[in-house]
């Protein structure tokens, strides 16, 4: 005779079941992912470095006359 109904997985099917999802689903997004990180790395990285380093020297620049403006005050309030 023969069963009408299948039996649950156990488990070397339920691993074996696991290793196809992995291999349908995880490669191909692990591969977009490595894509995607260098297409940004080659399009343009250098340029966003020199623009976030020239951002920085402007701030620290603006940090330097935020920082004498605020001596002047402390030598004013001083005198008053």
């Amino acid at each position: 005779m023969f069963p009408l109904q299948m039996g649950l997985p156990g488990g070397p099917e339920l691993l074996v079941i696991l290793l196809i999802m992995v291999l349908l689903l995880g490669v191909p997004l692990a591969l977009v992912a490595v894509g995607v990180v260098l297409y940004r790395s080659r399009s343009g990285g250098s340029d966003r470095t020199e623009e976030l380093e020239a951002r920085i020297d402007e701030l620290e620049s603006e940090l330097d006359r935020v920082r004498a403006g605020e001596g002047a005050d402390d030598e004013r309030r001083e005198n008053d």
